[in-house]
């Protein structure tokens, strides 16, 4: 399912193999959180831009429209007309999110509902089945993500929990896709770290779960909060104890400098809901920084976003033309601007991609830290 080509430094090349593709790693996947990118896009625009894996909420396609009636669809491959491979999150960031509305126990986790308030128990089962119904090719264990910081003593409690939810998920997860009726029985199943930022629980941590034999390990509860430079000593403490052999994925993460820090780092899976974000506020990315699109010095510019871009939008239109639809309230912009960025981060991965097969990752990492940083 996985296989390391070949590493410079702690940076990997690799692919990794799912039911419905291959996806060639360091991989940047688009978060579709309710089956589309928020910005009206669709499946056919991702394949357009350059996607290898959607990702989909759990939580969110469980309360609407229900992952009972998408597998009546076909799975979630078939309701959203996404040929290629998707990642589903497992519920469990809802766990942090909704903090005022939500009691932990063992068994699990009872939310109520941000739709309507009515009361919804997941547990590392239902977590599995919702996941199994939507018939995604990588299903995330259940976990909680616990405050940046929070007291040692939670922490730890917190992590021998979730290291036993991975357990009971692992169980469920092998029973379900052994069953004749399910969506996709190569359903693969990640582990997920926690630990907050205390570096001896994460690394007990992933010893634990990395004795559990997962298809996939993932690093959780980072980018919550905490200081840039902690997230990149808890990836640090944490990266050795990682199976070679198996993919490794950032959650959440992050900015095009944090994907080149991660890369570095020894990642090979990102995603993040900032580009598509920051996109629908006018904030847009160039290979020589970040721009505001609505300021008013690109109100005559006849320029693309970016020159050295061959998006669909670069190719059409100019930033006066795209600051006027900010203006105006058009629709249209947010659309055209959320096609840039993530044609931007994919095009970012296929470029490290390209340094890494040719050993130059160190030079292009060296490079891009810096511009990529920059504020136009």
């Amino acid at each position: 399912m996985f296989t390391l080509l070949k590493t410079e430094g702690r940076a990997r090349r690799g692919t990794l193999t799912c039911a419905h593709g291959t996806a060639q790693t360091p991989v940047f996947m688009n978060v579709g959180t309710q089956g589309a990118i928020k910005g009206a896009l669709s499946a056919t625009d991702l394949a357009e831009i350059g996607c290898q894996i959607e990702l989909s909420n759990t939580y969110h396609l469980h309360l609407r429209p229900g992952d009972k009636l998408i597998k009546e669809m076909g799975g979630l491959h078939q309701f959203m007309n996404w040929k290629g491979p998707i990642l589903t999150d497992s519920g469990g960031f809802q766990v942090f999110s909704l903090a005022s509305m939500r009691k932990i126990k063992e068994e699990g986790v009872t939310f109520a509902s941000h739709i309507d308030g009515r009361r919804i128990f997941m547990g590392p089962e239902e977590s599995m089945q919702i996941q199994a119904n939507l018939g995604s090719d990588i299903a995330m264990a259940f976990d909680e993500c616990v405050e940046n910081p929070a007291p040692y003593d939670y922490v730890k409690n917190s992590c021998a929990r979730t290291l036993r939810w991975l357990e009971r998920c692992k169980r469920e997860h092998d029973r379900l896709n052994h069953l004749s009726d399910t969506v996709n029985p190569q359903q693969m199943l990640f582990g997920i770290n926690q630990g907050g930022t205390v570096p001896e629980l994460r690394v007990w941590h992933m010893k634990e779960i990395a004795a559990l034999d997962c298809d996939g390990y993932a690093i959780g509860g980072l980018a919550v909060g905490e200081p840039t430079e902690t997230m990149y000593e808890i990836i640090d403490a944490v990266e050795p104890y990682m199976p070679q052999n198996k993919p490794r994925y950032l959650m959440g993460v992050g900015t095009p400098v944090n994907i080149l820090e991660g890369v570095a780092r020894g990642i090979d899976m990102f995603d993040c809901v900032l580009p598509a974000r920051n996109a629908r506020h006018g904030k847009l990315y160039t290979w020589e920084g970040a721009l505001n699109i609505k300021n008013e010095k690109y109100k005559n510019d006849t320029r693309p976003i970016d020159a050295a871009c061959t998006c669909p939008v670069c190719r059409s239109f100019s930033r006066a033309y795209l600051r006027h639809l900010f203006t105006a309230g058009e629709m249209l912009a947010m659309r055209l601007a959320v096609l840039h960025n993530l044609y931007f981060y994919n095009t970012l991965m296929t470029r490290i991609r390209q340094a890494l097969d040719n050993g130059q990752f160190q030079d292009f990492y060296q490079v891009y830290t810096k511009k990529l940083s920059n504020k136009l």
